[in-house]
């Protein structure tokens, strides 16, 4: 949004800085862009580089490199059984940062339907389930967009929902649900007809569980975003990244109030020890729900059962 904003202002280069309230926040920015495409240079700076420019008549040069094309891929694996008219998508994306492994950032999702695919070999659904791991997210929803700009409308029509789950293990964190009803009326507006459906279906789960939920916007940060632009309904869960988790946040889940819920978000530093294994294996099993539900039955979405 900073970026989009300073270019319809008529800014020739963006540089961006965080606010250096913490000393996480006072290094240099790895960011995307997504889901903006910018047609101006944009590049990250630190605190210090951002105080330094502030004074007046400083003057600051900023060279980017030519665009490389490199080639990525989707991974997608769906079912040998199920209604191929009635397809259900979970997906997560396998990138992560040059500066970091992403190991949380999306080592955590793509693990979870990993495990969930492997267990729904030994299952006959009774509709089609397709499984994707999503190339080039980080670079701005690449492979998700390619996918979706690249089906027919009536391959379209065939998906009658997607699930999304990136970064479900972040440290400090949030058992988040996508905000499929704008019931928080926060940010974007509501998700395609349906998606008010997944996120009931998400909250059955954690209520069942005993574990609190909240609902979080639908950003277009990650890549849901194609599949809501085509119509598709959508939802998932989210456990933060650079947000700042609230002094009530932190009395319902625990964890450290002011820091970001994800302190190695897009660092070296998020490594397989900056997973929480309990968040993980919460929304892992969140996750087995979900899919598991609508393999058999997507009454709730689109009043079709399912055939044998």
């Amino acid at each position: 949004m900073k970026a989009q904003n300073a270019q319809a202002a008529g800014a020739s280069a963006v540089i961006i800085f965080n606010q250096g309230d913490t000393p996480l926040r006072e290094g240099l920015i790895i960011g995307t862009l997504l889901p903006f495409i910018a047609g101006i240079p944009v590049v990250g700076g630190s605190f210090a580089d951002g105080v330094a420019l502030s004074q007046a008549g400083t003057q600051a040069r900023v060279k980017v490199d030519p665009a490389q094309n490199i080639i990525q891929y989707n991974v997608i694996a769906e079912s040998k059984d199920g209604d191929p008219n009635n397809v259900i998508m979970a997906g997560a994306h396998l990138d992560s940062v040059q500066r970091g492994p992403g190991i949380n950032d999306n080592g955590s999702g793509s693990a979870a339907i990993l495990e969930v695919a492997e267990q729904m070999a030994k299952v006959k659904p009774r509709n089609q389930v397709r499984f994707a791991w999503w190339g080039a997210e980080e670079a701005g929803l690449v492979g998700s967009t390619a996918y979706v700009n690249n089906l027919t409308q009536a391959e379209r029509d065939k998906i009658t929902l997607y699930l999304n789950f990136d970064m479900i293990g972040s440290p400090n964190h949030v058992f988040f649900i996508y905000d499929g009803d704008d019931s928080d009326l926060v940010g974007a507006g509501p998700g395609p007809d349906g998606s008010a459906q997944i996120e009931k279906t998400f909250e059955r789960f954690f209520t069942l569980a005993g574990v609190p939920f909240k609902g979080t916007d639908f950003s277009g940060r990650s890549d849901y975003g194609p599949f809501i632009e085509a119509g598709i309904p959508s939802g998932g869960l989210f456990t933060g990244a650079e947000g700042i988790k609230t002094a009530a946040e932190a009395l319902i889940w625990g964890g450290t109030a002011g820091q970001q819920y994800d302190a190695c978000y897009h660092l070296a530093c998020d490594t397989f020890s900056n997973n929480n294994d309990y968040a993980l294996s919460v929304n892992a099993d969140a996750v087995a729900y979900a899919v598991l539900q609508y393999a058999m039955s997507t009454i709730g979405i689109n009043g079709v059962r399912g055939q044998r």
